[in-house]
């Protein structure tokens, strides 16, 4: 299947296979001063990408805890160690529900079969998850992009203007991205776009990174500060707003990283439709209420301090607060499906309510009676 990103002409992946056994990623700490691969050989060297934020958004979460559950199986391929590598990988990250998904698919694929098969077996399901992964994102992007033509088609001659959030883009997934995926491929259909892209503090995902793979598609783009995108919306500059999600309930709340719900508050006060793109991996349809998600509360370093370039070219990190203030950092927050325009999956676009998404996902109608 055609890859989406380029890095210098070469297509990329954000997660692959080596020849030598190991499994590849792109440290996206890195991003976006610098382009740098590393290789996971182990367990914990997957666990700590994950939760080091090496790899990172759901679905490449998924992919990268699939590889690390084959990867600890390789070093024991007994129950014992089947059990202790899911536990070791399900712990890294709370909110994402693909880290569970993905897990679990692999331990169904393997638990019945006897210790010498299961690393073939581990590493089999896994890649089977990253190829589905590009997929259905590439889906997704043909169902999304089929709605920035339509706006395109209501003001012929004018650039369509589409707000982001975080980085729900290729680098969060294994190719494509989910929210970004429409954006690449109504570009690459000749739609004239323009993308505002989120700084997304405190982490900065829109700045370091959306902003990063757009640049290098192409795409036009402009980083916005956080608190911006109201203004543009009001002032009739944003046509349409698409996001990601990291855990989506059966009746379409969606948990998305900090910052989301304003944006959909204010999208829904201007009138800009608020979509929300994802795999159906990360329903969770145990949940019908978004309050029941658990919100990810991570390290208050990254509200006090911030990474960036200095003139001379270093990488250097600098303290933004006083010393001695509190800090809070919940990483995600939960959109309520009242503000959610539409749910953008592989299979099509559904409204944000249980039935909208039973519609698309009948077998995922819980029984009668």
């Amino acid at each position: 299947m055609v890859r989406a990103m380029q890095i210098d002409g070469k297509p990329w992946r954000t997660i692959w296979r080596n020849q030598s056994g190991g499994i590849g990623i792109i440290d996206q700490t890195r991003l976006p001063h610098a382009f740098e691969t590393l290789t996971l050989r182990t367990l914990d060297d997957a666990a700590v990408a994950i939760r080091t934020m090496q790899v990172r958004g759901a679905p490449l979460i998924g992919a990268a805890a699939a590889y690390g559950l084959a990867l600890g199986l390789t070093e024991d391929a007994t129950d014992l160690g089947l059990e202790r590598a899911h536990r070791r990988l399900i712990e890294t990250r709370p909110t994402a529900v693909n880290l569970r998904w993905a897990l679990g698919r692999v331990v169904d694929a393997v638990c019945a079969l006897p210790p010498e098969v299961r690393v073939a077996t581990a590493f089999a399901e896994a890649d089977a998850l990253a190829e589905e992964d590009v997929a259905i994102n590439a889906a997704i992007g043909r169902f999304g992009a089929e709605l920035i033509k339509e706006i395109a088609g209501r003001k012929p001659g004018q650039v369509v203007n589409i707000l982001t959030h975080c980085n729900a883009g290729w680098l969060a997934t294994v190719d494509w991205g989910t929210a970004t995926a429409p954006i690449y491929q109504a570009f690459a259909a000749g739609i004239p776009l323009h993308v505002f892209v989120d700084e997304t503090r405190p982490r900065n995902q829109g700045a370091f990174l959306t902003a990063w793979e757009l640049g290098r598609a192409g795409v036009p783009h402009t980083v916005i500060a956080d608190n911006a995108g109201g203004h543009f919306m009001q002032h009739g500059m944003v046509d349409l707003a698409i996001v990601g999600t990291d855990r989506t309930t059966r009746t379409g709340d969606v948990c998305n990283k900090i910052g989301t719900y304003l944006k959909a508050l204010a999208a829904n006060d201007c009138g800009v439709p608020f979509y929300v793109a994802l795999p159906s991996s990360t329903i969770d349809w145990t949940l019908t209420d978004g309050r029941d998600i658990p919100i990810e509360e991570r390290s208050g370093a990254e509200v006090t301090h911030i990474a960036g370039r200095t003139k001379d070219g270093a990488i250097a990190t600098v303290q933004l607060t006083p010393d001695g203030s509190k800090v809070a950092n919940p990483g995600f927050d939960v959109t309520p499906a009242r503000l959610v325009t539409g749910l953008i999956t592989e299979r099509g676009i559904a409204p944000a309510t249980e039935q909208g998404l039973l519609r698309l996902f009948p077998e995922r109608a819980r029984p009668k009676g």
